[in-house]
């Protein structure tokens, strides 16, 4: 008889597994982040007046969401990405003068303003993505061992049933079969002359 051991789960852990939990390709995660920032920006623009904070603090979330739905075969994507989500997005409140020239050096300007803004969702990013990859490297070595193991761990092997220990043991035993399993398979095969 096996005991089983119930883990309760935290409601903050159970709150969040009923999110939408969609994997995007690095492509699809950057154009996520790219359409989202600049959608936020344009309602910055239009219901906060340009504010550098409100555009930094929803840039945050929108950093962790993109390394979180990331797919896990394009984790290193999503820091890459979000700091271009971010530049996309800063263009509409940059406040540029006239001008291809002007529009440009106000991008660069918000750009180095909001530098903090943008070292931390880069951080977040990365950081997220590095406990997923930790995470599924953890469990690829568990597979790999319980592979190497017999595909099952050895507590989780069914018994040997009476009849099939009765049927192994009423097989008959040739001569020269000298043992069991893999050295009784070499005994019995035909040597060549």
């Amino acid at each position: 008889m096996y005991r089983v051991r119930v883990r309760s789960v935290p409601p903050v852990v159970l709150a969040l597994r009923r999110f939408p939990n969609p994997r995007l390709t690095g492509i699809g995660a950057g154009l996520f982040a790219a359409l989202t920032m600049f959608v936020l920006a344009c309602v910055d623009r239009l219901l906060f007046d340009s504010s550098e904070l409100v555009y930094g603090l929803l840039f945050l979330p929108v950093s962790a969401l993109t390394a979180l739905w990331v797919r896990p075969a394009d984790l290193v994507t999503a820091p890459i990405s979000v700091p271009i989500a971010f530049a996309v997005g800063v263009f509409p409140i940059s406040g540029g003068s006239e001008g291809l020239g002007g529009q440009i050096m106000g991008l660069v300007t918000a750009l180095a303003v909001h530098a903090g803004w943008l070292y931390g969702g880069t951080l977040i990013a990365g950081l997220i993505a590095s406990v997923r990859k930790v995470r599924q490297m953890r469990a690829r070595r568990r597979y790999v061992l319980a592979q190497g193991r017999g595909g099952s761990p050895a507590s989780e092997r069914a018994p040997r049933s009476a009849s099939a220990a009765a049927s192994a043991a009423a097989k008959p035993v040739r001569a020269g079969a000298g043992g069991t399993g893999r050295a009784g398979a070499v005994a019995r095969r035909p040597q060549r002359p």
